[in-house]
């Protein structure tokens, strides 16, 4: 993964998926990634992914977003395209995946990937992963483009951690251009499984149990082989925020910012209010905004 593949993934993405702007709120630029079609950063990966390998059919495993992303592209694109989801993803997320035209399969949490793999096989399909895949990678991997060309003197990015892609990507843009830059990922404390793998230096996994107790259901999945390689790399650390600190930043971007997240999106900028790391000119990704009306509801009267 170097800057040639990230470059090459933005040519290829151009056009169908929005150049999100950095907006201030406070002291503090966001990067609103709620704003593409579909809701979410998920759209510059699955994108990428169809534009260079260009498959017949697709299918993949996800807690909503990626389904999402990789149904509006498949679209685009005139190919089928099945979508597995767990049992308790948010309504307004499957609603959507089924909207673009996927099939949408419902399993048990930990019965999503073998799902997804079993489909492939039996169909012919071509397996996009939600992260554990180079062009996945690359695709979000612009997001990390943007930000140093927007901002040049930028000095901490902040980046929402599940399977690591979304971080990898940036991480990797961010470093290769701008070393000095801090990055750092944040993660729930209760599915902190990436703080784990990289403190024992060991690839860690959660078991589902665990990981479902946060409010942040697009932040419950582990890292591969692959991105935690990246990470492990191009990372300066990652933090952890508290549930109450994920819904207190969610009120501070729709309040402060007018900015809609869903609680996974909201991490980022929960680590900055909160001072987990340290000050300078801070870049924090808002990855989607794809939540439940009611729990958004909730949220903004503090409950």
């Amino acid at each position: 993964m170097d800057l040639d593949d990230i470059r090459a993934a933005a040519s290829r993405i151009a056009g169908n998926v929005v150049r999100t702007p950095l907006v201030r709120c406070g002291e503090l630029w966001i990067k609103p990634e709620s704003l593409q079609p579909i809701g979410a950063f998920k759209l510059r990966g699955a994108y990428n992914a169809l534009a260079e390998l260009r498959p017949a059919g697709v299918v993949t495993h996800s807690s909503g977003n990626h389904g999402q992303a990789l149904a509006y592209a498949a679209k685009s694109f005139g190919i089928p395209c099945v979508v597995v989801v767990p049992e308790g993803a948010p309504a307004v997320k499957t609603t959507a995946i089924a909207g673009h035209g996927a099939e949408l399969v419902i399993v048990p949490p930990d019965q999503r990937v073998i799902a997804a793999e079993k489909l492939a096989t039996e169909r012919g399909l071509t397996m996009i992963p939600p992260y554990d895949h180079p062009s996945i990678i690359a695709g979000q991997g612009t997001i990390g483009l943007e930000i140093v060309e927007d901002l040049p003197d930028v000095e901490v990015v902040l980046i929402p951690v599940s399977g690591g892609g979304l971080a990898s990507g940036i991480a990797t843009a961010v470093k290769l251009l701008r070393p000095d830059v801090a990055v750092y990922g944040v993660e729930p404390e209760l599915a902190a499984d990436a703080l784990e793998s990289l403190t024992l230096g060991r690839r860690v996994s959660w078991d589902t149990s665990r990981t479902f107790r946060t409010i942040a259901d697009g932040l419950r999945a582990d890292l591969s082989d692959l991105t935690f390689s990246i990470l492990r790399e191009r990372l300066d650390g990652i933090v952890t925020v508290t549930e109450e600190q994920i819904r207190a930043a969610m009120r501070h971007l729709a309040l402060r910012g007018r900015l809609v997240a869903e609680p996974s999106g909201a991490v980022a900028t929960a680590a900055h209010l909160e001072g987990k790391v340290r000050q300078g000119r801070t870049v924090a990704i808002l990855s989607g905004g794809n939540v439940d009306p009611e729990l958004f509801a909730q949220v903004l009267q503090g409950s």
